[in-house]
Protein backbone atom coordinates (compact mmCIF):
# COMPACT_ATOMS: atom_id res chain seq x y z
CA UNK A 1 0.00 0.00 0.00
CA UNK A 2 1.13 3.67 -0.77
CA UNK A 3 1.14 5.89 1.75
CA UNK A 4 1.64 9.76 1.47
CA UNK A 5 2.94 11.74 3.92
CA UNK A 6 0.89 15.01 3.86
CA UNK A 7 1.79 18.23 4.77
CA UNK A 8 -1.11 21.14 4.85
CA UNK A 9 -0.64 23.41 1.98
CA UNK A 10 2.03 22.11 0.64
CA UNK A 11 3.19 20.17 -2.87
CA UNK A 12 2.08 16.89 -1.89
CA UNK A 13 -1.15 17.41 -2.67
CA UNK A 14 -0.56 17.34 -6.28
CA UNK A 15 0.44 13.56 -5.40
CA UNK A 16 -2.84 13.04 -4.22
CA UNK A 17 -4.22 13.94 -7.48
CA UNK A 18 -1.96 12.16 -9.11
CA UNK A 19 -3.08 9.28 -7.18
CA UNK A 20 -6.15 9.62 -7.74
CA UNK A 21 -6.17 10.24 -11.69
CA UNK A 22 -4.09 7.03 -11.63
CA UNK A 23 -6.77 5.30 -9.44
CA UNK A 24 -4.90 3.29 -6.73
CA UNK A 25 -5.46 3.02 -3.32
CA UNK A 26 -3.46 4.98 -0.81
CA UNK A 27 -2.99 5.86 2.58
CA UNK A 28 -1.89 9.62 3.90
CA UNK A 29 -0.37 10.39 7.41
CA UNK A 30 -1.10 14.20 8.07
CA UNK A 31 1.38 16.44 8.84
CA UNK A 32 0.64 20.04 9.70
CA UNK A 33 3.16 23.06 9.28
CA UNK A 34 3.78 25.75 12.14
CA UNK A 35 1.54 28.10 12.22
CA UNK A 36 3.99 31.10 12.97
CA UNK A 37 6.74 29.59 10.85
CA UNK A 38 5.29 27.50 8.20
CA UNK A 39 7.81 24.93 8.24
CA UNK A 40 7.28 21.25 7.99
CA UNK A 41 7.20 19.39 11.57
CA UNK A 42 9.98 17.34 12.89
CA UNK A 43 8.10 14.42 12.95
CA UNK A 44 9.03 14.40 8.76
CA UNK A 45 12.12 14.18 9.44
CA UNK A 46 11.53 10.24 10.88
CA UNK A 47 10.47 9.82 7.53
CA UNK A 48 13.48 11.19 5.92
CA UNK A 49 16.22 13.05 6.96
CA UNK A 50 15.87 16.71 5.24
CA UNK A 51 11.96 16.36 6.62
CA UNK A 52 10.47 17.67 3.49
CA UNK A 53 7.15 17.11 1.17
CA UNK A 54 6.10 15.18 -0.59
CA UNK A 55 7.19 12.37 0.67
CA UNK A 56 5.78 8.34 -0.24
CA UNK A 57 6.80 5.32 0.75
CA UNK A 58 5.76 2.08 -1.50
CA UNK A 59 6.92 -1.38 -0.59
CA UNK A 60 9.46 -0.34 2.15
CA UNK A 61 10.71 2.23 0.39
CA UNK A 62 10.83 6.07 0.47
CA UNK A 63 10.40 8.26 -2.31
CA UNK A 64 11.03 12.21 -1.74
CA UNK A 65 11.17 15.20 -4.67
CA UNK A 66 7.87 15.36 -6.51
CA UNK A 67 9.50 14.89 -9.98
CA UNK A 68 10.77 11.75 -8.49
CA UNK A 69 7.73 10.54 -6.79
CA UNK A 70 5.84 11.09 -10.02
CA UNK A 71 7.99 9.56 -12.30
CA UNK A 72 8.04 6.42 -10.21
CA UNK A 73 4.26 6.11 -9.79
CA UNK A 74 3.43 7.01 -13.61
CA UNK A 75 6.37 4.18 -14.30
CA UNK A 76 4.90 2.11 -11.44
CA UNK A 77 0.66 2.05 -11.80
CA UNK A 78 -0.14 4.68 -14.35
CA UNK A 79 1.60 4.52 -17.70
CA UNK A 80 -1.86 6.24 -18.84
CA UNK A 81 -0.62 9.62 -17.76
CA UNK A 82 2.77 9.41 -19.69
CA UNK A 83 3.49 10.16 -23.39
CA UNK A 84 4.93 7.25 -25.23
CA UNK A 85 8.65 7.04 -25.63
CA UNK A 86 8.02 7.23 -29.44
CA UNK A 87 5.65 9.66 -29.07
CA UNK A 88 6.28 13.36 -30.47
CA UNK A 89 5.42 15.09 -27.12
CA UNK A 90 7.42 12.86 -24.62
CA UNK A 91 10.20 15.59 -24.75
CA UNK A 92 7.38 18.24 -23.76
CA UNK A 93 6.68 15.39 -20.91
CA UNK A 94 10.33 15.49 -19.72
CA UNK A 95 10.90 19.06 -19.82
CA UNK A 96 7.35 20.15 -18.50
CA UNK A 97 7.93 17.80 -15.39
CA UNK A 98 11.23 19.46 -14.74
CA UNK A 99 10.71 23.38 -15.66
CA UNK A 100 7.85 23.47 -12.74
CA UNK A 101 10.64 22.74 -9.74
CA UNK A 102 14.03 23.71 -11.88
CA UNK A 103 12.91 27.20 -13.49
CA UNK A 104 9.33 28.47 -12.24
CA UNK A 105 9.46 27.67 -8.66
CA UNK A 106 13.03 29.37 -7.59
CA UNK A 107 11.74 32.94 -8.80
CA UNK A 108 8.33 32.37 -7.13
CA UNK A 109 10.47 31.37 -3.88
CA UNK A 110 12.66 34.45 -4.20
CA UNK A 111 9.44 36.46 -4.25
CA UNK A 112 7.72 35.05 -1.13
CA UNK A 113 11.22 35.69 0.83
CA UNK A 114 11.05 38.88 -0.29
CA UNK A 115 7.26 39.48 0.41
CA UNK A 116 7.73 37.86 4.21
CA UNK A 117 10.61 40.16 4.68
CA UNK A 118 7.84 43.20 4.63
CA UNK A 119 6.04 41.25 7.53
CA UNK A 120 9.06 40.66 9.81
CA UNK A 121 9.22 41.74 13.40
CA UNK A 122 12.42 44.04 13.08
CA UNK A 123 13.43 46.80 14.70
CA UNK A 124 11.30 50.62 13.66
CA UNK A 125 14.60 52.04 11.94
CA UNK A 126 15.10 49.22 10.49
CA UNK A 127 11.82 48.72 8.94
CA UNK A 128 12.73 51.49 5.95
CA UNK A 129 15.45 49.30 4.63
CA UNK A 130 14.29 46.06 5.10
CA UNK A 131 11.14 47.30 2.62
CA UNK A 132 13.54 48.51 0.35
CA UNK A 133 15.51 45.43 0.24
CA UNK A 134 11.92 43.69 -0.83
CA UNK A 135 11.24 46.59 -3.73
CA UNK A 136 14.63 45.76 -4.99
CA UNK A 137 14.30 42.28 -4.70
CA UNK A 138 11.58 42.41 -5.95
CA UNK A 139 11.92 44.94 -9.15
CA UNK A 140 15.23 43.65 -10.27
CA UNK A 141 14.58 40.11 -10.10
CA UNK A 142 11.73 38.29 -8.50
CA UNK A 143 9.40 40.33 -10.72
CA UNK A 144 10.50 40.09 -14.03
CA UNK A 145 11.64 36.46 -13.83
CA UNK A 146 8.13 35.32 -12.73
CA UNK A 147 6.44 37.77 -15.70
CA UNK A 148 8.79 36.14 -18.79
CA UNK A 149 8.15 32.65 -17.28
CA UNK A 150 4.60 32.95 -17.12
CA UNK A 151 4.23 34.38 -20.77
CA UNK A 152 6.70 31.26 -22.30
CA UNK A 153 3.96 29.15 -20.72
CA UNK A 154 1.15 31.29 -21.37
CA UNK A 155 1.84 31.48 -25.20
CA UNK A 156 2.33 27.27 -24.44
CA UNK A 157 -0.96 26.91 -23.46
CA UNK A 158 -2.48 29.16 -25.82
CA UNK A 159 -1.41 26.88 -28.83
CA UNK A 160 -2.23 23.19 -26.56
CA UNK A 161 -4.79 22.40 -24.11
CA UNK A 162 -2.44 20.41 -21.86
CA UNK A 163 1.44 20.91 -21.77
CA UNK A 164 1.55 17.52 -23.67
CA UNK A 165 -0.75 18.99 -26.33
CA UNK A 166 -4.04 17.44 -26.58
CA UNK A 167 -3.79 14.83 -23.88
CA UNK A 168 -3.68 15.09 -19.97
CA UNK A 169 -0.09 14.06 -18.45
CA UNK A 170 1.20 13.74 -15.26
CA UNK A 171 3.12 17.20 -16.67
CA UNK A 172 -0.42 19.06 -16.08
CA UNK A 173 0.03 17.32 -12.37
CA UNK A 174 3.20 18.68 -11.87
CA UNK A 175 3.20 21.90 -13.29
CA UNK A 176 -0.02 22.56 -11.23
CA UNK A 177 1.26 24.20 -7.93
CA UNK A 178 3.40 26.83 -9.00
CA UNK A 179 0.42 28.20 -11.41
CA UNK A 180 -1.60 28.02 -8.11
CA UNK A 181 0.95 30.20 -6.41
CA UNK A 182 1.39 32.00 -9.25
CA UNK A 183 -2.44 32.83 -9.43
CA UNK A 184 -2.14 33.64 -5.54
CA UNK A 185 1.20 35.63 -5.26
CA UNK A 186 1.89 36.91 -9.11
CA UNK A 187 0.72 40.60 -9.27
CA UNK A 188 -1.23 40.82 -12.70
CA UNK A 189 -1.89 37.10 -13.20
CA UNK A 190 -5.33 37.60 -14.92
CA UNK A 191 -3.71 39.11 -17.77
CA UNK A 192 -2.56 35.62 -18.54
CA UNK A 193 -5.50 34.24 -19.97
CA UNK A 194 -4.31 31.15 -21.06
CA UNK A 195 -2.97 29.68 -17.70
CA UNK A 196 -6.00 30.88 -15.96
CA UNK A 197 -8.27 28.71 -18.54
CA UNK A 198 -5.64 26.04 -17.71
CA UNK A 199 -5.84 26.48 -13.40
CA UNK A 200 -9.99 26.48 -13.66
CA UNK A 201 -9.69 22.88 -15.73
CA UNK A 202 -7.61 21.30 -13.44
CA UNK A 203 -9.91 22.43 -10.79
CA UNK A 204 -12.85 20.78 -12.61
CA UNK A 205 -11.18 17.29 -12.84
CA UNK A 206 -13.46 14.99 -10.63
CA UNK A 207 -9.68 13.48 -9.55
CA UNK A 208 -8.56 17.00 -8.47
CA UNK A 209 -11.72 17.26 -6.11
CA UNK A 210 -11.59 13.90 -4.81
CA UNK A 211 -8.00 14.86 -3.63
CA UNK A 212 -8.91 18.01 -2.05
CA UNK A 213 -11.75 16.00 -0.18
CA UNK A 214 -9.00 13.23 1.45
CA UNK A 215 -6.55 15.94 1.55
CA UNK A 216 -8.26 18.49 3.38
CA UNK A 217 -7.89 22.29 3.32
CA UNK A 218 -5.63 23.70 0.77
CA UNK A 219 -5.21 27.38 0.11
CA UNK A 220 -4.73 27.65 -3.72
CA UNK A 221 -7.99 25.29 -4.85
Amino acid sequence: MITVHHLNNSRSQRILWLLEEIGVDYDIVRYQRDATTMRAPHELRQVHPLGKSPLITDSGRTYAESAAIIEYLVDTYGAQLKPGADSEHYRDYVYWLHFSEGSLMPPLLVKLIGDRLTEAKVPFFVKPIVKSISRQIEANFAGPEISALLEFIDDHLGKNEWFCGDEFSAADIQMSFPLEASAARAPGFSRYANIVSFVDRIHARPAYQAALERGGAYDYA
